[in-house]
């Protein structure tokens, strides 16, 4: 009878294995030629994911296996640490020089690019590739009739109507140090009229209808252009750059060489404009992201043989 019982035992214990390395994707890296990309939880990360992810697959004999989901940068960033992803499908220059390599924020897009080129290489192995080409910050934005009434350009436009103008915030940014309001604030002096923190998905329809003047949102969301709205330009400079870059390990590159050749294919190819677009046929017209990849890369002629 207690040979049985253990042997019962040893099944469970091996089936509870199994099905925990099973829920645990990416667990390991790759051994096995599939490529393993992280994404987040957002539209934009995992449309771009598969936008790699189709490409490795089309240009080379390698596999790849989606890990999506990963909360923030910072998951991704500690699952190519620990192995568990080689790629990160979507990384943010301001967000990872004052996340993973706890430095001060730079204004200038250039040289964020640079500093965190440098500091993951150096710190962690990783290669951070130049932009996609758009930038993913916070835009101050306005319908089309506000920023006619008080002729506003920029954000600094705003100051002399503050005590004018109600504003949606995103809650988090409230909140937030270095570039939240109380910086923000003190950077412009400027003091909106009245400020309400909400979620973020209910700024823009709250703008559209008139329930408010201004509106802090995302710079690549695909409801600025359909909702006709107007982003200030941030004269100041006040918002760090948010440069969006693909991310890969040096052990990935140096195993596959040929995907840094694939994957700077997308240096440069994707617009803030192109990007708010794609992001709109995911939650606009509800397009499952992996269709609204194939289409962006069909469109522009990426699986023709060159």
């Amino acid at each position: 009878m207690m040979k049985k019982q253990l042997k019962l035992a040893t099944v469970i214990l091996l089936g509870v294995s199994l099905l925990s390395a099973c829920a645990l994707p990416g667990l390991g890296g790759s051994t096995d030629g599939t490529i393993k990309v992280g994404t987040m939880s957002t539209t934009e990360s995992q449309i771009v994911g598969n936008i790699v992810k189709q490409m490795i697959e089309h240009d080379t004999d390698l596999k790849v296996e989606m890990v999506n989901n990963l909360g923030s940068s910072v998951v991704q960033h500690q699952a190519m640490v620990n192995g568990d992803i080689d790629i990160s499908a979507t990384r943010y220059t301001g967000t990872d020089l004052v996340g993973p390599l706890g430095e001060e924020p730079l204004k200038d897009p250039e040289e964020a690019l640079k500093a965190v080129q440098k500091g993951f290489s150096e710190r962690f192995d990783q290669y951070w590739f130049d932009s996609y080409g758009f930038a993913n910050t916070y835009a101050f934005m306005v319908r089309q009739d506000t920023a006619k009434k008080y002729n506003l350009k920029t954000i600094s436009d705003m100051r002399p109507v503050e005590d004018q103008l109600v504003a949606g915030v995103d809650n988090s940014w409230m909140e937030r140090a270095g570039d939240g309001y109380k910086a923000f604030s003190k950077e412009y002096d400027i003091t909106f009229k009245k400020i309400f923190p909400m979620q973020i998905g209910l700024i823009y329809t709250a703008l559209k209808n008139d329930q408010m003047d201004v509106a802090l949102g995302y710079s690549t969301d695909g409801r600025i252009p359909t909702y006709n709205l107007v982003v200030l330009k941030d004269d100041k400079q006040f918002f760090p750059p948010y440069d969006a870059s693909p991310m890969a390990t040096d052990a990935i590159l140096k195993e596959h060489p040929e995907l840094k050749t694939t994957i700077n294919k997308l240096v440069g190819t994707i617009s803030t404009e192109e990007m708010q677009k794609l992001n709109y046929q995911a939650d606009g017209e509800l397009k499952e992201p992996s269709i609204v990849a194939e289409e962006f890369l069909k469109k522009h002629n990426y699986f023709e043989d060159k």
